[in-house]
């Protein structure tokens, strides 16, 4: 079930390969996830001394946060994969000129996850083509509906 999704990430990016990962969170956190107070829009994925982090996500404090906590809405978090996971990213990124996008947040067995994929930037005719092909498909959708009537 996806809490959070990252609709930018599609239209800057050729998504090459998805992994889901585990997040380091607090526990005022999940609670604002969990009554879905996250944004992922200007959100990135960075390596750094071999672990992943997750830069830059907006996870808004709830009202009710505890008083003795100064939550940081935008604070660095880690991002939890497995070594070979990690290892085949890091090569990717630093070798094959990819970038580490997140793409959504969700609910996996009563854990948020992260959702990350491994991305080659679009050109800004790439960004027109992937626009008129969206446009023509809703377009036959629209000409499909209206024969059927």
């Amino acid at each position: 079930m996806s809490i959070v999704d990252n609709k930018k990430a599609f239209h800057d990016y050729f998504i090459e390969e998805r992994f889901e990962a585990g997040l380091v969170l607090e526990g005022w956190e999940v609670k604002s996830i969990r009554a879905g107070r996250a944004q992922l829009k200007e959100a990135y994925v960075i390596v750094r001394s071999g672990e992943i982090f997750l830069f830059g996500a907006h996870i808004s404090p709830l009202p009710t946060a505890s008083t003795h906590i100064q939550p940081d809405p935008v604070r660095t978090r880690k991002l939890l994969l497995n070594a070979s996971e990690i290892n085949k990213l890091i090569g990717k990124v630093e070798r094959a000129g990819f970038t580490l996008v997140p793409l959504n947040l969700h609910f996996s067995k009563g854990r948020i996850k992260c959702e990350i994929g491994l991305a080659k930037g679009k050109k800004q005719y790439d960004k027109r083509d992937t626009e008129k092909n969206k446009d023509w498909q809703r377009e036959q959708q629209r000409l499909l509906k209206q024969n059927r009537r």
